[in-house]
């Protein structure tokens, strides 16, 4: 596997990449990789003839008392799985050649920022918006693999990418879960066993509101107050939101006709967790 960590470099190798007719599957992350991380890392493989997966731990998206500089890292950690995964190029720059001094350029994408974690994060998805078009214009790809954990970010993505003209294909990876239920995430590390235990709520409460979607209720309303009721009866459990939106747009609707996304956020501990559930699609 090839390391890259000058931006000029990996626009210079892409550049030939691309030279050679090669198609170019790009897969960004923070790091602390787990199952999730590589499943959409074998995704991308099926789909290119050349996996680019970056490490860069965004300093602009995180807001003042986040978790910055305590997020989990291991580097080594993560090299050895990408190259036991197949990855052609890790790409891994430094916050300095990514954010040079001077630097005061941001992208943000204004409505499908608002509500859910953006009402929580404020600047978040400012800053996740313009690391993903620096990226995009670094590593030149012709197709992303975004997860599906990150629903919100996913839809932010998706929208940068047909306002700006980027040409690149954004491809949504299935959220991953634990045995237990739990959505995989590199913060799930914060969590003791018994915070864990109670964070277990929020899976169980989706699922329940899928179950009640399924069982044949459609009131938007009804599903909402029944997952917020079951993570709010949770003691060490603060919930932060608990919605239901249009998939595509994440507007709020007051019934489900189309498909929607059950999306939820809460505080365990130490760590925010969030996590959701696509409902009236048939894929799911």
């Amino acid at each position: 596997m090839e390391v890259i960590r000058s931006p000029r470099q990996m626009q210079e190798r892409a550049e030939a990449l691309r030279m050679e007719g090669k198609r170019i599957g790009f897969v960004p992350t923070m790091g602390y990789l787990h199952e999730a991380h590589l499943s959409l890392v074998r995704k991308a493989k099926r789909l290119s003839d050349v996996v680019v997966v970056s490490i860069f731990v965004n300093p602009t998206q995180f807001g003042p008392g986040e978790d910055f500089e305590r997020y989990p890292r291991d580097e080594e950690g993560d090299r050895a799985k990408l190259e036991a995964e197949g990855v052609d190029i890790l790409f891994s720059p430094s916050p300095e050649d990514m954010y040079p001094a001077g630097y005061q350029t941001f992208v943000e994408v204004t409505e499908v920022s608002k509500g859910l974690c953006g009402d929580f994060r404020p600047g978040h998805f400012r800053g996740v918006a313009t690391v993903v078009a620096k990226l995009f214009n670094i590593v030149r790809p012709h197709l992303a693999v975004f997860g599906e954990k990150d629903y919100q970010q996913l839809l932010v993505i998706k929208r940068m990418v047909e306002d700006l003209n980027f040409p690149v294909e954004i491809v949504p990876g299935e959220l991953v879960r634990e045995e237990d239920g739990i959505a995989m995430s590199s913060r799930n590390v914060y969590l003791s066993p018994e915070e864990r235990e109670k964070a277990l709520v929020l899976s169980r409460a989706l699922f329940r509101g899928r179950e009640l979607y399924e069982k044949g209720e459609k009131d938007a309303r009804v599903i909402r107050d029944a997952v917020r009721e079951m993570i709010e009866a949770e003691e060490g459990v603060a919930l932060q939101y608990a919605e239901v939106r249009d998939a595509e747009t994440l507007e709020v609707i007051e019934r489900i006709d189309r498909p929607a996304v059950i999306a939820v956020a809460a505080v365990v501990g130490p760590a925010r967790l969030i996590d959701n559930v696509v409902i009236g699609r048939e894929d799911k």
